[in-house]
């Protein structure tokens, strides 16, 4: 018996402290990245506010040259660029460049941001006949065929990669093979961020003008047997 007593001690106490090492764990999971994030900020900031204060010394002695003032500079720099490309023509000669110039283009070459993708539908498009994806509805394109408008529409829809949502690619998909999604952008993005908060269920929603039988029918591209549905 008391062997037996000294075992389950013994297991218990080795119970404990996996546990606590997961929770320890857990807690550097948790404060490693921003950690790093912390490190980078400061090496920036420094380094911009040591650049900005010898930048200064050229021009003012080095006592009236305060604290701050390097990091005051770089934030009147950066403000002044924005304003000059986005009112002057310089950001048009810049996206001539190649690869380069796509930072700098104002149409067709905005870069996605959170807020970009928040105002955006999301939706499934079928990556492959058996694999969809998440995305989000950019534009719509209609397509001419000898100055003739066609039946069918394509919709440019933006796949981003993973972890970094904010870049991605444009994919131009036939409407049929993308359907919309009722759910706010915010838990398809948590869910893009490895399903670091999932959705009860994930919506889905008909075109405005579908019928039910075609929604029906177009569902099942995406492994669904809809019995009912609503819209909106």
């Amino acid at each position: 018996m008391e062997i037996k007593h000294g075992e389950t001690i013994f297991n218990n106490s080795l119970a404990f402290i996996r546990e606590r090492l997961a929770d320890i764990f857990s807690g550097l999971v948790f404060w490693l990245p921003v950690g790093i994030l912390v490190l980078i900020g400061s090496y920036f900031f420094s380094n911009l506010e040591d650049f900005g204060q010898k930048f200064l010394s050229f021009f003012m002695s080095d006592e009236v040259v305060y604290p701050g003032l390097g990091i005051v500079l770089w934030i009147i720099v950066f403000l002044l660029t924005g304003l000059l490309l986005k009112t002057t023509r310089v950001a048009d000669f810049l996206s001539g460049i190649p690869i380069f110039g796509l930072l700098f283009r104002k149409k067709g070459g905005r870069i996605i941001s959170v807020g970009k993708l928040m105002a955006l539908t999301p939706c499934l498009f079928l990556y492959s006949p058996t694999c969809p994806s998440y995305g989000w509805i950019l534009s719509e394109e209609i397509i001419r065929v000898a100055d003739e408008e066609v039946e069918f529409k394509l919709l440019n829809v933006y796949y981003p990669n993973v972890p970094s949502i904010m870049t991605g690619q444009i994919f131009p998909v036939r409407q049929e093979s993308v359907i919309k999604l009722g759910n706010p952008s915010r838990e398809i993005i948590d869910l893009l961020l490895y399903a670091l908060r999932s959705p009860e269920s994930i919506r889905y929603i008909p075109w405005e003008d579908e019928s039910e039988s075609e929604f029906r029918r177009r569902a099942w591209l995406f492994g669904l047997n809809i019995a009912e549905y609503q819209a909106g």
